[in-house]
């Protein structure tokens, strides 16, 4: 196996093939505080890309109630146990990844979902942590409590789906880092299915090859988000670019986000990907949770977003989320509104980091009538 560095773990790791990162990585931010669990992304994902036969139980992305949803079931809690924990010392993660776990003549550690795990796709959905039997006063972390995670698959740096394929049938597209897999090489193995830890990617038993998120790269390619991105209720998304940290660019907004502010966090980096979808955490869980899921920077990434409404630049940032269908390469803050410009510059959307308010009285004078429900 080769040896590469993986930053999100601050140290070289083994892998399957030697390092080569593509001329620029598809990236994208989530703010978990803002889902609202709609579902209108897993519905804009599965009418466009997983409508066929063969793919009726396929969910490139999905929304899950944390703790108790998962889909397929308990993917992430079983791959946890066999890792045997988890030691991280400050930024540097100290324990085995996936690759460094793997059995004898086993390329990846993983597992692979039967289909009773993918019969229950709304499992624990709002389900919360604890017991609220008589209500609860609000305060800030409370012992109940849930969150909704949205997933696609993570166009992984070290992707295990690819070096587990013994077909060489995954691969990254060098000019934008997204995963894919060559239909015309797969022969079903289903080894993929088993590595990725994540578990996006999915055997279709009718056309006998493996299938999964493609980040909607036909729309990429014309400088649009993917489907999931802009039909999000919430605007919770960003989609974009993101670099390694020593190369990070404070006008890049996801740059800005997972280097710079370090508000955005990868999914079970311990894992050893470096996944491409970085979260912020919720505010109001746990911090020993969020650590396990997020790693070790999650307590200062909440405090982070906590104190956003006293930063304008990390605020106006955020109100760039869902503000438009185009891929955002630059941000610029100028006075109380922020702008999204394209590759060349060309400003896109500019959008104000307040509205206007106006609080018409309950009783209008000059007409006599008491105001009710009025536009």
């Amino acid at each position: 196996m080769a040896r590469v560095y993986n930053w999100q773990i601050a140290r070289e790791m083994s892998y399957w093939y030697p390092e080569s990162r593509p001329k620029r990585q598809f990236a994208a931010v989530f703010d978990v505080n803002k889902c609202i669990a709609c579902q209108t992304c897993t519905l804009a994902c599965k009418t466009t890309w997983t409508s066929g036969r063969g793919q009726e139980y396929m969910l490139w992305n999905n929304v899950e109630t944390k703790p108790y949803g998962f889909y397929p079931l308990a993917w992430d809690v079983k791959l946890l146990a066999m890792l045997n924990g988890q030691r991280w010392k400050g930024a540097r993660y100290e324990g085995a990844t996936i690759f460094e776990s793997a059995p004898a003549a086993e390329r990846v550690l993983g597992w692979r979902p039967t289909a009773a795990d993918y019969a229950y796709p709304n499992v624990g959905e709002d389900d919360c942590a604890g017991e609220i039997n008589r209500g609860a006063a609000m305060t800030l972390p409370h012992a109940s409590w849930f969150f909704y995670l949205a997933r696609i698959c993570n166009h992984c740096t070290y992707p295990a789906c690819l070096a587990a394929c013994p077909r060489g049938a995954v691969y990254k597209r060098p000019e934008d880092g997204i995963v894919l897999v060559d239909q015309s090489r797969c022969r079903g193995y289903q080894e993929c299915v088993k590595a990725c830890p994540y578990k996006k990617v999915f055997f279709n038993p009718m056309s006998g090859v493996s299938e999964k998120c493609i980040a909607c790269y036909p729309k990429l390619e014309q400088g649009l988000q993917p489907q999931c991105f802009v039909n999000c209720i919430g605007k919770i998304r960003l989609a974009g670019w993101i670099s390694t940290p020593d190369k990070a660019r404070p006008e890049n907004p996801v740059d800005y986000l997972v280097h710079v502010r370090k508000v955005a966090l990868p999914l079970f980096p311990q894992f050893g990907l470096e996944p491409n979808v970085y979260y912020i955490p919720p505010v109001h869980v746990p911090l020993r949770f969020l650590e396990q899921m997020f790693g070790p920077g999650a307590a200062d990434a909440v405090r982070v977003y906590r104190a956003a409404a006293e930063d304008a630049d990390l605020s106006g940032l955020l109100c760039l989320f869902g503000s438009t269908e185009a891929l955002l390469a630059r941000w610029r803050r100028h006075g109380a509104a922020v702008s999204g410009y394209d590759e060349s510059g060309r400003e896109l959307v500019r959008v104000p980091l307040s509205e206007p308010i106006l609080v018409r009285a309950a009783y209008d004078e000059r007409r006599r009538i008491a105001r009710t429900n009025c536009p």
